[in-house]
């Protein structure tokens, strides 16, 4: 990734789910209390970025202690994994985050969960599976029908389920749906030229 890849720079800027595990002085402005101590056990939301810089960071004292400890965000919570789990499908995980997969890779990056991994990976591959169906139905052309009228192709991408599911796709989902898409749409072209000739 570039520097100035603003997928990137949008992932790094998800909130984080934080504990302080030291008292630091002068930055209570973090929990709304200007000018006072951000006192040990104090929860607060950091962007990914700073959270991540945070945890690795080691205080230097004896026990060799981070300065925060962090949780999965909201967007790979426990209920959003077994949901995914159930269905993955069903999960439209841009109202998780709109960069869902790169948030969960600095994740599972940054923490020990096993579990999550599998469930990713599985979700993935489930959902690139059903991206893939419907970058080839959407456009679909002109097909004859009932009774030898003519009639549109199934065009599940668009409209009723199709368009909800589309609509769910977070955004490496939907650069994969593009490029599916246009290489569908290419391999119809050549097909037809092929014909031609």
């Amino acid at each position: 990734m570039s520097y100035y890849d603003i997928d990137s720079i949008l992932t790094d800027a998800e909130k984080i789910p934080c504990t302080f595990q030291l008292d630091v002085p002068e930055l209570g402005y973090l929990d709304n209390q200007p000018g006072q101590t951000l006192k040990t056990g104090t929860k607060i939301l950091l962007p990914l970025w700073i959270a991540e810089m945070l945890a690795i960071a080691n205080t230097g004292d004896i026990d060799n202690k981070s300065f925060v400890d962090f949780d999965l965000p909201s967007a790979l919570g426990n209920d959003v994994q077994q949901a995914l789990k159930a269905d993955p499908r069903a999960v439209p995980l841009r109202d998780q985050s709109a960069h869902f997969y790169a948030l969960a890779t600095h994740m599972m990056d940054l923490s020990d969960e096993p579990q999550l991994s599998a469930t990713l990976r599985r979700t993935f591959v489930t959902r690139a599976a059903e991206i893939s169906l419907h970058a080839r139905k959407v456009g679909g052309g002109v097909g004859k029908g009932k009774g030898g009228a003519s009639e549109e192709a199934s065009n599940i991408g668009v409209g009723g389920a199709g368009e909800e599911f589309l609509r769910g796709l977070e955004e490496w989902e939907r650069k994969l749906f593009r490029k599916a898409h246009d290489g569908s749409k290419a391999a119809k072209e050549w097909m037809e030229t092929v014909k031609k000739h």
